[in-house]
């Protein structure tokens, strides 16, 4: 409209021209105001010269008939005196009149009767005139002609002009083709359009209906210039389409039919006061629009699914998740199983056991379903479920009262099931990656309608879907079970019999996955304890199998008696052995070189993850473990601790009193290098209690540290009397978050000490006759406790050891009898020479002592102490002796004669 409206002949006020502009668009042939003016201008000029030639053409006429008229005249006149002057006479006879050419030029001559008074014709009179100037009279005339024809065309041409620019306003300057093609096409778009099209006056008559109105409406022939209530419409139509109000979409009844009515008002757009309405037929639409919506509902399922099924790696919880994001969007009820393989992690194997374990019911009570969650169910086959599990495919009953297949699995139970109003069923097998993984099951009541072909395949995707997040969980279980599996191994199976601590200990492994949390108990000689709370950061096999590492290090490291800052001097150097091979390795694998950034670290090649070790730390692996041991003495009643980088223990005195001690705080193992570890000593009264734990119990993601030590504070706090067991118990029960996203490590060990009744000690002096005297003081102590069973391999280990004291060492020299759970001998000196058990030969005089005390004692060993060494002796208290060897001790007495009496 643009293009046809904004042409060059438009005399809008938008447009303003001048007037020669003006006249040669009025001249412009090409438009229908310029054809009307040219076709009214030509008219009034050819009318024009028309009466002109008419009057040049007539002139001599009408001098000839004057001339007649005249002559006549004359003729009358001169007669009527012969006949007496009366005018009153009648005249008798005919007047003749004739046009002759004499030699003065035209003429006309007349001839009148004359008649008697009687009537009798008396005689003719006869008169002649000559016709002279007739053209010239024409002439003269011709000025005033030629001015009234231009005047009347002056008039008749401003008269044209106006019609014609009023013409070219209507028309907006169309060429007649255009016009023509714009009538078609306004007719072509009217009654070709799928749209009603109204035009209704403003005194409401229908002034047009195209084609598809008529159709809508059913409109009779002669139904315009019809008032609209006449046209026999539906009354909510007829009152809006009579009201003249404007409507936008309003949705109203048509016979059978629901119209779309809008209604506009037609004079804001130049026309007359009326309103324009169009109709859509929306009955089709509404159908349309209910699948469009379904389908867009579907769409929005699937991606709520996405976001709301797997959102954990359980594959119990996965199972609920999909039965809650179908029910009730999808189907009335769900039930989902799965195969045993599953939810022990493992995958399904082709011919195994197709027995399925419920695992979750939505839509209806749980106890109202045949089989509730945990059940196992074992499909019969030929039923939708079997042979879903069979082809792999989905499997839609749209009846579930004509299905004998469904019945044949319970019948009293699918009864029930069909009693409840559940109708129709589809069921789906669980599928990830070519493997069955379980079924999940879409049931419909009556009060919604039965599931058709085109929902196999929505029910298919949307298991689909959950099928990959059960996969994954089922793999998740695999790992984390194998992960457990490995991390429960290397933990303590059973704590070691000890005396010196009644001790309890939990371990918890996180849900997001194992870590390397550990815990351990190591009896050391002289009835101590080594107390060990450990924890590699990450999660996962890695992290396990390197707290498996640190662990044996850990033993290996207490089998040498050392302090408890020493050992962890040379666990941190182990630590940082590992830990360069793996970044060497990590480098080799990835092409990276080796750049020492001032530490000793390496870059260029790491495993992929750093089990979320602090950015700072700087080196990849296992970086970042830390550790915690502790000796406790039940003799002294004194614990030594040192600590790499973990939380100190917590201490419980026996009236109930809780507190955290000091201990100097350390690098991580792995960290230390030129800082040396630090030792703390506590002493505590008997039956205190000694809280060791990892990091995951006082701190999380919505729990800071400080936070955490209070919260444990207060969990020690309320009971006093509790035992180890009790106290773990209530320790988790105040601090175990819901989902743990670290491993936990507690420990907890109630201290007792060995009573001085169970301790003897003697100084012995630097001469080998002190010998006798000491050995018989200890011999007379383990009769007092009633030992005497043992006193001869007793006597002879003390023999050996006090003399091998005096003769290379130095002193003091002190001999130490413990009676705990063993007898435990113990000879110290002020030297750090260390005995070593060798073979002696057939020649040798010495050199067998020590062999001797192997042979007799349970155990021995060497432990170094600030002040020199202890040689220590376990012996059984019943009198057993270990297993004899090769050779045993009676093989040596029997070659060792010359046993010098002491």
């Amino acid at each position: 409209m643009t293009e046809i409206f904004g042409r060059e002949g438009d005399d809008s006020p938008a447009s303003p021209r001048s007037p020669g502009q003006r006249l040669r668009s009025l001249l412009n042939g090409h438009s229908v105001a310029g054809q009307v003016f040219v076709l009214q201008l030509a008219l009034a000029v050819l009318l024009v010269v028309a009466a002109v030639l008419a009057l040049v053409f007539q002139a001599p006429d009408a001098s000839t008939r004057e001339a007649r008229q005249l002559s006549a005249v004359g003729a009358e006149s001169f007669a009527q005196p012969v006949v007496g002057g009366s005018y009153q006479r009648a005249l008798q006879g005919k007047a003749y009149t004739s046009t002759f050419t004499s030699a003065l030029g035209p003429a006309v001559h007349t001839t009148v009767p004359v008649l008697e008074r009687d009537g009798e014709l008396a005689g003719p009179v006869s008169a002649g005139i000559r016709v002279q100037r007739a053209n010239a009279q024409v002439v003269d005339q011709l000025p005033l002609l030629l001015g009234s024809a231009a005047g009347a065309l002056l008039l008749v041409t401003g008269g044209a002009a106006l019609v014609s620019r009023r013409l070219r306003r209507q028309t907006r300057g169309l060429h007649p083709a255009e016009m023509r093609r714009m009538y078609d096409h306004h007719d072509a778009v009217l009654h070709a359009v799928r749209e009603g099209v109204l035009i209704i006056s403003g005194d409401g008559r229908l002034l047009l209906a195209n084609d598809e109105a008529r159709r809508l409406l059913e409109l009779p022939a002669d139904a315009e210039r019809r008032p609209v209530p006449d046209l026999g419409l539906e009354p909510q139509l007829s009152a809006l389409l009579s009201s003249g109000r404007e409507a936008t979409d309003e949705v109203l009844l048509a016979g059978d039919r629901l119209l779309a009515v809008n209604v506009r008002p037609t004079a804001p757009h130049g026309g007359a006061a009326g309103t324009v309405v169009t109709l859509r037929d929306t009955t089709e639409l509404r159908a349309l629009a209910g699948r469009a919506g379904v389908a867009q509902e579907r769409l929005k399922l699937i991606y709520d699914a996405g976001l709301r099924i797997g959102t954990t790696l359980d594959v119990g919880r996965t199972a609920e998740e999909l039965a809650a994001v179908a029910v009730p969007r999808f189907a009335d009820v769900v039930t989902v199983e799965l195969l045993e393989p599953v939810l022990r992690g493992d995958e399904p194997s082709a011919g195994a056991s197709a027995e399925l374990r419920r695992m979750a019911v939505d839509g209806v009570p749980e106890e109202s379903a045949i089989y509730r969650v945990g059940e196992v169910i074992r499909y019969v086959p030929g039923t939708p479920m079997a042979t879903g599990l069979t082809s792999g495919r989905p499997v839609l009953v749209g009846d579930l009262r004509g299905s004998d297949a469904w019945r044949r699995q319970d019948p009293e139970g699918t009864q029930r099931v069909l009693d409840a109003g559940i109708r129709s069923l589809i069921a789906v097998p669980l599928q990830a990656r070519g493997v069955v993984l379980g079924l999940a099951n879409y049931w419909r009541s009556t009060a919604s309608d039965a599931f058709e072909e085109e929902d196999l395949a929505f029910a298919e995707e949307l298991t689909a879907r959950a099928a990959v997040a059960v996969d994954n969980a089922r793999r998740y279980t695999r790992e984390h079970t194998t992960a457990v599996t490995l991390q429960r191994s290397l933990l303590p199976q059973t704590l070691p019999e000890q005396s010196a601590l009644e001790v309890a200990h939990r371990y918890l492994p996180a849900h997001a996955g194992v870590g390397g949390d550990w815990f351990d108990v190591i009896p050391l000689p002289g009835a101590r304890v080594a107390l060990v709370v450990g924890d590699v950061v990450g999660h996962g096999l890695h992290a396990a199998a390197t707290m498996g590492r640190l662990r044996t290090a850990v033993h290996n490291f207490s089998a040498l008696d050392l302090p408890p800052d020493e050992l962890l001097n040379h666990l941190d150097e182990l630590v940082t052995h590992i830990d360069t091979d793996e970044a060497r390795a990590a480098g080799l694998r990835t092409g990276g070189k080796r750049a020492d950034d001032g530490e000793g670290a390496w870059s260029g090649g790491t495993d992929g993850d750093t089990d979320g070790v602090p950015a700072h730390l700087g080196r990849t692996g296992i970086t970042g473990a830390t550790c915690l041991y502790a000796i406790y003495d039940p003799v002294t009643g004194r614990a030594t601790l040192a600590t790499a980088g973990h939380p100190g223990p917590a201490v419980i005195r026996p009236v109930g009193t809780v507190s955290f001690p000091e201990v100097p705080v350390s690098p991580p193992l792995g960290l230390g290098g030129s800082v040396p570890v630090e030792t703390t000593e506590l002493t505590l009264s008997e039956g205190s209690r000694l809280v060791l734990y990892t990091d995951g119990l006082v701190e999380n993601r919505d729990r800071d540290i400080a936070t955490g030590l209070e919260l444990l504070r207060t969990a020690l706090a309320a009971g006093a009397d509790r035992t180890p067991e009790e106290t773990c118990s209530a320790v988790l029960d105040a601090m175990l978050p819901a989902h743990p996203s670290d491993d936990i490590a507690l420990l907890v060990a109630r201290t007792q000490l060995l009573g001085p009744a169970r301790v003897a000690e003697w100084e012995v002096p630097s001469d080998p006759a002190a010998v006798a005297p000491v050995r018989a003081a200890c011999l007379r102590m383990l009769e007092s406790w009633g030992l005497a069973a043992i006193d001869f391999t007793t006597e002879l280990i003390l023999s050996e050891l006090i003399t091998n004291a005096i003769r290379y060492g130095a002193q003091p020299i002190r001999v130490r009898l413990l009676y705990d759970r063993a007898l435990i001998c113990e000879v110290s000196d002020g030297t750090s020479a260390s005995p070593h058990l060798r073979r002696a030969a057939t020649t040798d005089e010495g050199g067998r002592g020590l062999f001797l005390v192997a042979q007799f004692a349970h155990r021995w060993g060497t432990r170094y102490t600030p002040g020199g060494k202890v040689i220590w002796t376990e012996q059984s208290l019943d009198g057993g002796r270990p297993e004899p060897g090769p050779d045993s001790a009676e093989d040596v007495l029997d070659q060792w004669d010359d046993v010098p009496a002491l």
